[in-house]
């Protein structure tokens, strides 16, 4: 008999709309430098080059998955990109599940197994995350873009273990 799966995200690198508009502003310089720029045969062909770069970078990155997070199997699993490990947490040692913001700061870098004071870390983009608590007080924050889907999923999986 095969399980469902209760809850699939997939969050890509490049979709965060602050980092989007940093390199659309970037490209946008290059491209106003090279306009400018008197001596285009020279030096505002490198302006040219750049903005275009920074524009095709820009493309492929929202399309570039950074991980996926699946609820199933009374597991939360989260799959990284390419030669990341493969993170499944048990559910039977979490103790207490939240949803709270991912971070006071407005800029955040994505991560994904971040160990850091205690926590563990996983975040692409998004403001809010949720915080599962296992039995030995180490906390995974995972950030994602519909935390009260994650949040339910993970508690109808709790129910389902007993």
């Amino acid at each position: 008999m095969e399980h469902k799966d209760g809850f699939v995200e997939k969050q890509y690198l490049g979709r965060d709309h602050f980092r989007i508009s940093i390199r659309l502003v970037m490209a946008i310089f290059c491209f106003v430098a090279y306009y400018l720029t008197e001596n285009r045969d020279r030096d505002g062909e490198l302006f040219l080059i750049v903005g275009g770069a920074i524009l095709i970078a820009s493309v492929v990155m929202m399309f570039m998955l950074h991980f996926r997070t699946t609820v199933k199997n009374k597991s939360v699993i989260l799959d990284g990109l390419w030669t990341t490990k493969l993170v499944k947490i048990d559910l039977n040692s979490i103790v207490k599940v939240e949803r709270a913001p991912y971070s006071t700061y407005i800029i955040n870098n994505p991560v994904y197994n971040l160990h850091q004071k205690g926590k563990i870390r996983f975040y692409s983009g998004g403001k809010d995350a949720v915080h599962l608590t296992d039995r030995d007080g180490l906390v995974y924050i995972i950030g994602t873009q519909v935390p009260g889907e994650l949040e339910r999923a993970i508690r109808n999986e709790m129910k389902s273990l007993g």
